[in-house]
C-alpha cells in the first residue's frame, strides 16, 4: 500500500492531479490498516485551511489526528473492520453490489485490472475490491505516465463501474456507527472526495 502520509491541497507547485493521487493515497492507507503513531502525527501537524467541504472535512480529520494514540485507533480499526465473524463494517465492494463477498463484481474488476495491467500483490490478502485496494488502483491512474492509463476517461471508467455505486454506503456505515470515533472524520473525508471526483468526472 501507499507510503502517502497527509493529504495535500493543490498548490502552484504540486497541482491538481499530485493532490487527488495524494488523497486517494492516503485512504487507502488508513482503511488498509490502523494508521501508525507517526502517521497520526503527521497528519495532526498539517495546515487545515480552506472553506469549501472538501477542506472543511480534512480539517476536522487533523482535528481528530492532534492527541490521537495509535493504539486507540488500532482497536478501533480492528472493532469495525475485523472482528470475530462478520465485521461490524464491510470494506469491500462486492459486500455493498451483490450482499456477498468473492462474486461477480470482483470477476469483474478482475477483468478490468488485467487489461490496465494491474494486479494484487502477493503480499495484499485482502481482495481486489477492497476499498483500499480500489483507492491504489485511482492513485496509480492519477500517477501513471501511460497515455491510456493516465486519461481521464480511464479514471472515470475505472471510478465508475468499481466505486461510484457503493462508496457512498461504506461512508454512512461509518458515519452512523455507533462504536466509530476516529473512522467517522475519515467517512466524511472520503464522502466529500468521493463526490467532488463524481462532479468532476460527470463534468468532463
Amino acid at each position: 500500500m501507499t507510503s502517502t502520509q497527509a493529504m495535500k491541497f493543490e498548490t502552484p507547485e504540486r497541482g491538481e492531479e499530485t493532490a487527488r493521487a495524494d488523497l486517494y493515497g492516503l485512504l487507502a492507507t488508513l482503511f488498509y490498516a490502523p494508521p501508525s503513531q507517526a502517521l497520526l502525527d503527521t497528519i495532526a501537524s498539517a495546515g487545515a485551511h480552506g472553506e469549501g467541504v472538501l477542506e472543511r472535512a480534512w480539517a476536522d480529520l487533523v482535528a481528530a489526528c492532534k492527541g490521537a494514540a495509535a493504539h486507540v485507533v488500532r482497536d478501533e480499526y480492528e472493532q469495525l473492520f475485523l472482528g470475530v465473524g462478520k465485521p461490524e463494517v464491510m470494506l469491500y465492494g462486492s459486500y455493498y453490489l451483490s450482499g456477498f463477498l468473492m462474486e461477480k463484481p470482483l470477476v469483474a474488476l478482475r477483468g478490468d485490472m488485467a487489461r490496465l495491467g494491474v494486479e494484487r500483490s502477493g503480499a495484499v490478502v485482502e481482495s481486489e475490491d477492497h476499498i483500499a485496494s480500489l483507492c491504489e488502483v485511482m492513485r496509480y491512474l492519477i500517477a501513471s505516465d501511460d497515455a491510456l492509463n493516465g486519461a481521464i476517461a480511464t479514471q472515470k471508467a475505472f471510478f465508475a463501474s468499481h466505486m461510484q455505486t457503493w462508496v457512498g454506503r461504506l461512508c454512512g456505515a461509518l458515519e452512523g456507527h455507533q462504536c466509530a470515533r476516529f473512522y467517522v472524520p475519515v467517512a466524511r473525508l472520503a464522502r466529500a472526495f468521493f463526490e467532488v471526483e463524481m462532479q468532476a468526472f460527470d463534468m468532463d
